[in-house]
């Protein structure tokens, strides 16, 4: 029997990366996953290979519209949410402080900290008492990198989060916690890096204690662990999967 046999999961930014690995595990370990994605042929693909075992929904987790007709989905299906997985988040292009607009702020916030706490929000007459909820954070939230303030500080609020819903929602027995990522080998980590690429792996793998990138079903195992019962007394922490980046 699988770690999540029978349960039922829902993950926004779902159709590839780091979602898509955690989809698939999800699958194997027995869940049937709802998947949220911005970008319906990704989605569609997504779907297709987890083989009848997946529902696809077509949104944007910053959109609280979408949001509603993502757990409406779920909802008209018979089903409760007994893992939810925040992943939804995006870097919004670089800026310094001189340079940032108000436009490319809000937008980035509005995705990576306010889409991750009104998904929480509008999946919690869904939620099973006692369900998880991961909420995928980043290394990123704990430096200081240069022309990525908006985009650290939103990941750091995201793990704040972690913290005071696991105290609002104790009384459900339900358990919040945040996993923070360090570069992972996946489709955004390729669009981001850009024609620097190989240098830019290059770099990465000297300053990563384990000697390279991590890869998406890496994290998507940390992403199990906390969503399971493994991790039962496991509540309102930060896992942090980096190869040791930030840590040593």
């Amino acid at each position: 029997m699988g770690q999540l046999e029978g349960r039922t999961a829902v993950i926004t930014g779902g159709s590839e990366g780091i979602g898509l690995a955690t989809a698939t595990r999800f699958v194997a370990e027995g869940a049937y996953v709802y998947l949220m994605s911005r970008r319906q042929s990704a989605l569609d693909l997504a779907v297709a290979g987890l083989d009848g075992h997946a529902t696809g929904v077509a949104g944007d987790a910053a959109v609280l519209a979408d949001l509603d007709r993502l757990f409406a989905a779920v909802a008209a299906d018979g089903r409760r949410v007994d893992v939810l997985v925040a992943n939804a988040g995006g870097g919004g292009g670089s800026a310094g402080v001189e340079t940032m607009t108000p436009e490319r702020f809000d937008g980035t916030v509005a995705l990576t900290f306010r889409g991750a706490y009104f998904t929480v929000q509008r999946a919690l007459p869904l939620l099973s008492d006692g369900a998880t909820i991961v909420l995928i954070s980043s290394i990123a939230g704990s430096n200081g990198t240069a022309n990525a303030g908006i985009y650290n500080a939103s990941k750091a609020a995201v793990r704040s989060l972690a913290r005071t819903l696991t105290n609002e929602l104790k009384g459900r027995a339900i358990r919040v916690n945040a996993l923070s990522p360090g570069p992972t080998d996946t489709d955004g980590f390729a669009r981001f890096a850009g024609e620097r690429g190989a240098e830019f792996r290059q770099h990465l793998a000297e300053v990563i204690p384990v000697g390279r990138i991590g890869r998406p079903e890496e994290v998507a195992s940390a992403v199990l662990f906390l969503a399971g019962q493994e991790s039962s007394f496991v509540a309102g922490a930060e896992l942090v999967v980096d190869g040791g980046m930030s840590q040593v």
